[in-house]
């Protein structure tokens, strides 16, 4: 997945930040206070919450006909409810989204953006509503392959311009070039590789949408990948607003229902 950054390192295999696969970490230009009050107010005094997401991202910002939807999407819309706002989306290409919250386009953004330091320097994020790691698939029947140091002499189907082809690498594996999941799962089952490093959720969107029991996650990355929302520097108050939001969502089970929906399990802790 392209919006978090998977970083898997050291101890053989590497740590994730997922994605998404390749991110851009975006150019902040605010100033660290929002200069016209407080950003919470400024969202309460106008009873809307406007998001900036992509809207061509399944399954976490997608359209189904004319509607908008997706994980991201209904996890922000609930956090608005908590808060009493409308939420309003501006659908912004992935290129632009960062530079679209520093001209003040949007209020935030909800687009599985991934907590990095380099990102943590410009901008504010909430408390995580996704958690993931990178993964090991194989064939269900397959009993080698238990780790990523377990890689070591095997055949795996990367995209190599995938950071888990680094990861693949690194753990010893020779590399079977593909262009993305739908390939290397294809390849996996036709036995011409033995096993393909991806992130979890692409596995768990993948299963929900089309159920195939001849695969499995042979292991995982003990590192993990946080996304969360983002915010402007300065904008503490709606920050602390909006994790109060999630955590009410957390403790009344709505956020890992809307997990759940898209993909099977609560991926929200």
């Amino acid at each position: 997945m392209k919006r978090t950054v998977p970083l898997l390192a050291t101890t053989a295999i590497l740590a994730l930040s997922l994605s998404a696969c390749g991110s851009s970490s975006g150019t902040a230009g605010s100033s660290s206070s929002e200069q016209n009050g407080s950003a919470l107010q400024k969202v309460k005094d106008a009873g809307v919450l406007i998001v900036g997401t992509e809207g061509t991202y399944r399954p976490f910002s997608f359209h189904e006909g004319s509607d908008l939807t997706g994980y991201d999407v209904e996890v922000i819309k609930a956090v608005g409810e908590k808060m009493g706002v409308e939420v309003k989306f501006q659908e912004t290409q992935w290129d632009a989204i960062f530079a679209g919250l520093d001209a003040g386009r949007f209020d935030v953004i909800a687009n599985q953006v991934a907590i990095t330091p380099e990102r943590e320097e410009k901008y504010l994020f909430s408390k995580p509503y996704t958690v993931s790691e990178g993964v090991v698939v194989t064939k269900s029947d397959n009993t080698d392959i238990t780790s990523f140091d377990s890689l070591k002499g095997k055949k795996t189907a990367q995209s190599l311009t995938s950071s888990f082809y680094e990861a693949a690498k690194a753990a010893g594996a020779t590399i079977e070039p593909v262009e993305g999941w739908a390939q290397s799962v294809t390849l996996l089952k036709q036995g011409r590789v033995d096993a393909t490093v991806n992130d979890k959720l692409t596995f768990l969107d993948a299963q929900k949408t089309n159920p195939d029991d001849s695969i499995k996650i042979a292991a995982e990355s003990e590192d993990k990948s946080e996304s969360a929302v983002t915010l402007r520097k300065g904008s503490e108050d709606l920050q602390e607003a909006i994790d109060g939001a999630l955590d009410e969502l957390r403790a009344d089970g709505e956020l890992a229902s809307i997990s759940e929906k898209y993909f099977g399990e609560d991926i929200s802790k």
